[in-house]
């Protein structure tokens, strides 16, 4: 039994393009480096964790049983994705790195973002549910005096 052991969140197409994405920071972040000595530290790091931050609650929100759970770790994903395009207009505002260098990483993040946006949706209909409590039949018979 040779084949290599696949986690559940391994199998979203939206955990996939996320790794795409920090493969791809990893390089970009390592030209900015290299390019601007010291000047850049803020928004790399900043880029580098976000960009972890999204892999990382999209994994462990795919492990999550309860919908509400679910929705809660896929929105941080969401707003962890949205944060990276916030750092690479950043690197472009700081001339650290042109547009035209950042496109395909914002071309990967509008995906995910997508992604996790219908993800978040769709639990987030569990979590509505979950959060219901039960209606006392008397609470609303005197609406009307």
């Amino acid at each position: 039994m040779n084949e290599e052991p696949i986690f559940d969140h391994e199998k979203l197409d939206v955990y996939q393009i996320e790794l795409l994405f920090v493969a791809w920071v990893a390089a970009l972040l390592t030209e900015v480096r290299s390019a601007a000595p010291g000047f850049h530290r803020e928004v790399c790091d900043q880029l580098d964790r976000a960009s972890l931050s999204s892999l990382l609650n999209t994994a462990e929100g795919n492990g999550k049983r309860q919908g509400k759970q679910r929705a809660k770790f896929f929105d941080d994903a969401r707003g962890s994705a949205v944060e990276c395009a916030a750092c690479l207009d950043a690197l472009v505002a700081r001339k650290l790195a042109t547009i035209e260098r950042v496109i395909e990483g914002k071309r990967l993040l509008f995906r995910t973002v997508g992604m996790l946006t219908k993800l978040v949706e769709r639990f987030d209909s569990y979590r509505a549910r979950e959060d219901e409590k039960p209606r006392d039949e008397d609470e609303n018979d005197h609406e009307d005096e």
